[in-house]
């Protein structure tokens, strides 16, 4: 044999003895990826699941809980008023979210910016805090309370108002992603044929949106259907699901019966994740390489009506927040208007106190830095990896089930497997790392669908490229896949953080006297009758949110610049 042939041999030994060792620790990586998400997620479902067919014994009894619910009048009321609620609300919202978004990607109208900045506000605070406000305008002393013509505000108009309120953003972004990338060859069409305004955006712009839309109905329909707070809040003797179960194992310890509501809680949910799956795999390309992107042009007659349109939307906004902002200074309302501090003085009232405050930046300090780094690595391991195909599978299968899961049955799934004695991880209940878990585990969806995107627009030649060169796997995640992705990361982490704070479902059943969260000290002020320092509260997380997202923007702006120079070149 040649000196050539051997040295060739030799290097291809030490080539494969790398991939084969890259190959082990990649394996490990999704093994260890799995077994979070199988902790986390999946067997304190089927905890959940077993619970809801046992007795308070433990002794499986098959459906008898369920037939035992379903008899219920009462009980089975709250199953037609959630869809009724989740339905309307739904319908409400998109129509404002289709109509804002049409104006903001469809004319000129002047302060753009400022407007979508505005109309974006509620998604930087609780759910508690648009119901909190509608008490102060609507409620028995509320100085809009004639408004209703004699209705109360404390039942479904009050619920389907204020998650209106909080869900409009979420439906807005998505249709605002719709409608700027339709293709400007179909208006310039439409308008070469003389089509008139009405018609096209019939037969062209909602088409072209159907998808979105779509997915922006299923996205409202399951954040109504699995909110608590605001149902809490302003739900009065309203019941529905999510309320159903913190009666059942708070107000009576019913921790069979909670299961059962939180199952029947699950599927609407799952329904609906599942609809809009299969929606998006219809979905099929609407801008090609050819497509041209649509540009507004300037309309005076258009640009002024958009804008009249969009007025009262952030009128709305405005004095929602502005209530909330307004009572948390009032002294005594509605008998002492002067403004003060008073309501701020949180260690004075029932709720937790500032502790609570500071456990809930704790802890979304924790969950925005261990989940950013925990999900993103996962997604790389899920979409960089090659070979291993059922295990990929397996994890990535793992992440989309938290989407279809409601926070509050996803706390309630925790007490039962955690709490377990024969657990050996039952000494994490009770911590602020079983708070950090869960809110990971309840955002981990969106988080790792963000960072498989953005991981889909790096070619795989970068991973072949280094394995030819023996650099190893980890080396080339860390120098040239985190930052080419960095600004996908950054979204995460402030996802993470600004959910994290304002969460109240997902922890409600999990903290201790030690770990009280701010979130849950709004609902324990107001549930104590302390409206004004709840209100204050609330404030509280909306403007630290602002004030983080302000700072998040600042520094990756910074970031970005020092490690993505190269773009600009």
């Amino acid at each position: 044999m040649s000196s050539r042939s051997i040295a060739m041999n030799a290097v291809g030994g030490a080539s494969r003895r790398f991939l084969h060792k890259d190959q082990w620790v990649q394996a490990a990586g999704l093994l260890i990826a799995a077994a979070f998400l199988l902790v986390a997620m999946v067997l304190p479902l089927y905890a959940i699941l077993s619970k809801s067919v046992q007795n308070k014994a433990g002794d499986f009894v098959g459906l008898e809980n369920f037939i035992a619910y379903a008899s219920s009048p009462s009980l089975f009321d709250s199953v037609l008023n959630s869809l009724f609620i989740a339905s309307l609300t739904t319908v409400i919202v998109i129509t404002l979210a289709l109509l804002a978004a049409y104006a903001l990607t469809r004319s000129c109208m002047p302060f753009k910016g400022v407007i979508r900045l505005l109309m974006m506000g509620p998604i930087f605070a609780p759910s508690l805090l648009p119901a909190i406000s509608l008490v102060y305008l609507f409620g028995n002393q509320g100085f809009l309370k004639s408004w209703l013509f004699g209705e109360s505000i404390y039942g479904p108009i009050g619920i389907v108002i204020s998650l209106s309120f909080w869900c409009f953003p979420h439906a807005l972004m998505i249709l605002i992603t719709a409608l700027s990338n339709t293709d400007a060859r179909l208006y310039e069409s439409a308008k070469a044929l003389r089509t008139s305004g009405w018609r096209t955006f019939f037969t062209v712009t909602l088409p072209s949106i159907k998808y979105g839309l779509i997915s922006a109905s299923f996205v409202v329909f399951t954040l109504v259907i699995t909110d608590f707070g605001a149902p809490k809040v302003i739900g009065g003797q309203y019941d529905v699901l999510a309320t159903d179960i913190y009666k059942q194992v708070i107000g009576q310890q019913n921790f069979q019966m909670g299961a059962v509501v939180s199952v029947i809680l699950l599927l609407p949910a799952m329904l609906a994740f599942a609809a809009d799956r299969w929606v998006q795999k219809k979905q099929v390309a609407l801008v090609t390489s050819r497509a041209q992107p649509y540009r507004a042009e300037p309309n005076r007659r258009k640009d002024v009506s958009m804008l009249a349109l969009c007025l009262p939307i952030i009128a709305i906004v405005i004095g929602v927040l502005g209530t909330a902002v307004y009572a948390s200074f009032v002294t005594f309302w509605p008998y002492n208007l002067s403004l003060s501090l008073n309501n701020y003085q949180f260690d004075l009232m029932d709720g937790g106190g500032w502790d609570a405050y500071f456990n809930s930046i704790e802890m979304a300090f924790y969950t925005a830095l261990f989940g950013s780094f925990l999900i993103f690595t996962n997604a790389y391991l899920v979409e960089k990896v090659q070979g291993m195909r059922a295990l990929r599978g397996l994890v990535h299968l793992f992440a989309m089930i938290p989407l279809a899961v409601p926070g509050l049955v996803l706390g309630l799934a925790y007490i039962f497997f955690f709490n377990a004695p024969n657990n050996p991880l039952n000494s994490l209940y009770g911590t602020m790392g079983i708070l950090v878990i869960c809110t990971i585990a309840h955002y981990y969806t969106v988080c790792h669908l963000t960072s498989i995107t953005a991981l889909k627009q790096i070619d795989k030649e970068f991973e072949a490229v280094s394995a030819s060169l023996k650099v190893p796997f980890y080396q080339t995640f860390l120098r040239v896949t985190l930052p080419l992705c960095l600004p996908a990361l950054l979204e995460v982490g402030i996802y993470l953080f600004v959910n994290a704070v304002n969460t109240v479902s997902a922890v409600v059943f999990l903290y201790s006297a030690n770990t009280t969260l701010a979130s849950v000290s709004i609902l324990n002020m107001d549930d104590a009758g302390d409206i004004a320092p709840a209100a204050a509260m609330g404030v509280l997380l909306m403007l630290t949110c602002m004030g983080v997202k302000l700072l998040h923007w600042l520094l990756s702006r910074q970031l970005i610049n020092n490690t993505q120079a190269w773009r600009k070149a």
